[in-house]
């Protein structure tokens, strides 16, 4: 078998916070005015989502032609991210692409909460076990935590849009959940220390 191909460091950086960068930019360009286009009125945040969508499919074209491989976790999102902004920008309604990271760490916290508490595996380990070896233990708990880390973001995620604003959900969706999910992250650090198949392997 042919050895993957890795992208640059830089590229790869580039082509995962590229879509959403523009995407940030855009808004703060069309936030106070509405854009038309055919006779028709868009808000600033369908107008970014109309550049975003596109961004996000030629980031997955450019890495699919570098590398002939896709992380099944970036095509998941990116077909989210066209289902729910499409359907903002065709019917002129920002709702649907600020419902998205709801629907997003929902399905997420569902499809893995049925794995450790209805089949009693976890699927982060088929997804990540190559790379970070832990006891089965420690994979399970590891899973619970990012289970309810996924719901409490989707609980945000509606919190923030309905009562906070538009302007920080914007934040949200951009920069602040990658800030949140690094924080997150950080506090898995003793339980992965505690849990790690290292010495076994």
């Amino acid at each position: 078998m042919a050895e993957e191909k890795k992208l640059n460091p830089i590229l790869k950086l580039v082509l995962e916070i590229g879509p959403v960068a523009v995407y940030f930019l855009a808004y703060r360009r069309f936030a106070d005015q509405s854009v038309t286009y055919a006779g028709t009125e868009y808000s600033g945040i369908v107008a970014a989502t109309a550049i975003f969508v596109p961004l996000i499919l030629l980031s997955l074209a450019v890495s699919w032609a570098l590398t002939r491989t896709l992380p099944r976790m970036a095509v998941f999102t990116a077909i989210i991210v066209v289902v729910f902004g499409g359907l903002t920008v065709w019917l002129n309604d920002d709702t649907f692409t600020k419902m998205r990271p709801t629907v997003v760490y929902s399905l997420f916290a569902f499809i893995l909460g049925f794995g450790i508490w209805v089949q009693g595996r976890s699927y982060l380990r088929y997804l990540m076990g190559e790379v970070m070896p832990l006891t089965e233990q420690g994979w399970m708990l590891f899973t619970r935590n990012w289970v309810f880390f996924f719901a409490a973001m989707a609980v945000f995620n509606e919190f923030t849009w309905r009562f906070l604003g538009e302007e920080a959900w914007i934040w949200l969706d951009t920069f602040g959940q990658m800030i949140l999910t690094f924080i997150f992250l950080a506090t898995q650090f003793p339980l992965l220390n505690r849990h790690s198949d290292e010495d076994k392997d």
